[in-house]
């Protein structure tokens, strides 16, 4: 079973989080949402509130597959900011783990020197914050070990793609159909 980690702050885009943990629990995996100020809901970009699952300093960080930053510009600032995040990320990409970020979440991998020299994609607008201007107009860019989409709209093929990246084709296939995606 694949494990997968999804870092919630307040700010955090609702529908990147929950779309891209509905659709990987439908393909039998492990998600945790975690909060990062403990398991107090997490007031989403849209004022929905989100329960984590887990407070993220419990979380043995290195038993998860992959981990999933959603966008949202007040999560984003968070996810920059905190120091476990940034942590995590770095050592994600130095033992070759999946990272993956939509919409403003690369800023993040930014901060924390994961997308140095990387082919990426991010809500169209941010790379300027990155001072980068090389954001590809794709839906979804994988480079290596990393995976970045652009925003709500491309949530659904964001989590597809990574089904079929950590497990296969088929797998991906068989959520998409139920998905009727």
């Amino acid at each position: 079973m694949i494990h997968a980690l999804i870092p919630l702050a307040d700010g955090c885009e609702e529908m990147e989080a929950i779309i891209v943990a509905d659709v990987l629990r439908r393909a039998g995996w492990s998600v945790v949402l975690a909060g990062l100020h403990g398991t107090a809901p997490v007031t989403a970009s849209r004022k929905v509130k989100i329960v984590p699952d887990a407070r993220w300093e419990e979380l043995d960080l290195l038993s998860f597959d992959l981990i999933i930053l959603p966008g949202g510009a007040g999560g984003t600032k968070v996810l920059c900011e905190h120091d476990g995040v940034q942590e995590a990320l770095r050592i994600f990409d130095i033992e070759e783990k999946w990272i993956a970020a939509i919409c403003a979440g690369p800023l993040a991998l930014h901060k924390a020197g994961v997308l140095k020299g990387r082919a990426f994609t991010c809500f169209p607008g941010v790379e300027k914050e990155m001072r980068r201007a090389d954001r590809s107009d794709e839906a979804v860019v994988v480079d290596r070990n990393l995976v970045t989409s652009q925003g709500p709209g491309t949530a659904f093929a964001f989590a597809l793609k990574l089904i079929e990246l950590l497990e296969n084709e088929t797998a991906a296939e068989k959520v998409r159909g139920g998905l009727i995606y």
